[in-house]
């Protein structure tokens, strides 16, 4: 091996060593601030938000019933959100609200317009929710019909989102957010046909997934 050899091979080891320096300060580097990102998470221990169904009233509410099975739907909701954390906002990027009855839903999509909810601030909408000859589940057109005669109807009023977490200049990443919000109503004139109800006068608590 030539004196020419060996000056190459030291300059070949120098220059690994030298990438491994900088690749492990890399990788510290991103190990500290994951570290500190963790320790502000934990210490600070963002809550999920609070979301109450505050009114509910349903200003047309039609069932064709068999064979055509058509429910048309009209429904003004007022719901409200608390941000229950002290140190962390909280970014609504999307919320899209709709009504449901058993599980299918009975009304399009309500956009809400995107805000930022700050500490312990609290926020409140009134959407309205459409349902224009939406075909029911073959299911559901018994329990519909004797619900409807009854006077009585359950339906939930639910919340599909996109939030983010604001912690001082830090702003995480997307979550998925899930509301659920029971809603009991009776019928003035249950067989009247004309679907008019009583408007839903008592708070309800609803269920908030992150």
């Amino acid at each position: 091996m030539t004196a020419k050899d060996c000056g190459q091979h030291g300059e070949c080891c120098e220059r690994r060593k030298r990438y491994r320096r900088i690749f492990g300060c890399i990788l510290a580097t991103i190990i500290v601030i994951l570290l500190i990102i963790l320790i502000v998470w934990l210490a600070l221990r963002p809550s999920k938000p609070r979301f109450y169904l505050q009114d509910a009233v349903v200003l047309q509410f039609n069932y064709t019933g068999p064979p055509s099975n058509l429910l048309s739907t009209v429904i003004q909701v007022t719901l409200s959100s608390r941000n229950p954390n002290d140190r962390v906002g909280i970014y609504y990027d999307r919320l899209d609200v709709y009504a449901a009855y058993k599980y299918q839903q009975i009304s399009v999509a309500s956009a809400l317009p995107p805000l930022y909810q700050g500490h312990n601030d609290i926020d409140v909408w009134s959407p309205y929710l459409y349902g224009p000859d939406v075909p029911v589940a073959p299911y559901l057109c018994d329990p519909l019909t004797q619900d409807e005669s009854s006077g009585f109807l359950l339906l939930h009023v639910k919340i599909d989102g996109r939030i983010r977490w604001k912690v001082g200049s830090w702003i995480s990443g997307h979550y998925h957010l899930f509301v659920s919000c029971p809603a009991f109503l009776t019928f003035q004139n249950p067989r009247s046909g004309s679907g008019a109800t009583v408007k839903f006068q008592q708070m309800s608590s609803c269920s908030v997934e992150v």
